[in-house]
């Protein structure tokens, strides 16, 4: 029995060690949508696209809380760039805003990375900005502006503001615990292994326990009693 819980309990460890992002409950899809034209589409975390996507908007503390004075986005469209974990729940979320005009390609991100907690995020210029256009091309999001679409949420001014300058909101709590016993649900296998190490433990220290003295009060030497003759 000891052999085959310390089997288990190594086969738990080089699985855990060894799992990818995805299988560990790290990101897994990305789905892409434009508010304007009406279109949408999605990317595994297997998918070229999807990598390339990650790479050219570029890493999500980066930039500064607040929009930059030289982004003018009058001229540019909105596409939500939404990270899944899980393929269900939101981690990051990247609005960008491609502009459009004669003057070289630019292209705006405002990235907030501590989603559901927050929306908080922060403002970069892209710095591959044809190639990312280009990508979006190829996802099929830029198409002709439709009638029937809208202009996509702009990151409000509280949303442009670090984690710390935002005040605490009775309401936001409230999700936040929900959010957090959800998850906890989902990662109970993770303490399968440090159960498995602590039956291993238990099994060798089974045959040690009767010759230990912890909880046992010390007996005296000598004899216990004493006959004497009447």
């Amino acid at each position: 029995m000891a052999a085959l819980v310390g089997a288990l309990a190594v086969t738990l460890a080089l699985m855990v060690w060894g799992a990818s992002g995805a299988s560990a409950g790290g990101p897994t899809s990305v789905l892409v949508t434009s508010p304007a034209s009406g279109e949408a589409t999605a990317r595994y975390h297997s998918d070229k696209e999807y990598r390339e996507l990650e790479r050219l908007l570029g890493p999500a503390n980066s930039g500064t809380p607040d929009k930059p004075p030289e982004a003018d986005l009058t001229r540019a469209r909105q596409i939500n760039v939404t990270w899944l974990a899980h393929d269900i729940s939101p981690w990051r979320l990247d609005r960008v805003f491609p502009v459009h005009g004669s003057g070289p390609p630019t292209v705006w991100i405002h990235t907030a990375a501590n989603m559901p907690d927050s929306t908080n995020g922060y403002w970069h210029r892209a710095e591959h900005a044809s190639q990312l256009r280009a990508l979006l091309i190829d996802l099929g999001v830029m198409g002709e502006i439709s009638g029937e679409g809208y202009q996509g949420i702009f990151p409000a001014p509280w949303q442009s503001q670090t984690p710390a300058e935002t005040p605490p909101d009775e309401t936001t709590t409230t999700v936040r615990v929900g959010v957090a016993e959800a998850t906890d649900d989902t990662d109970w296998w993770w303490a399968l292994p440090g159960a498995a190490a602590g039956a291993v433990l238990a099994l060798a220290l089974r045959p040690l326990a009767p010759r230990l003295p912890w909880g046992r009060p010390r007996r005296e030497r000598g004899p216990r009693q004493e006959l004497r003759d009447l």
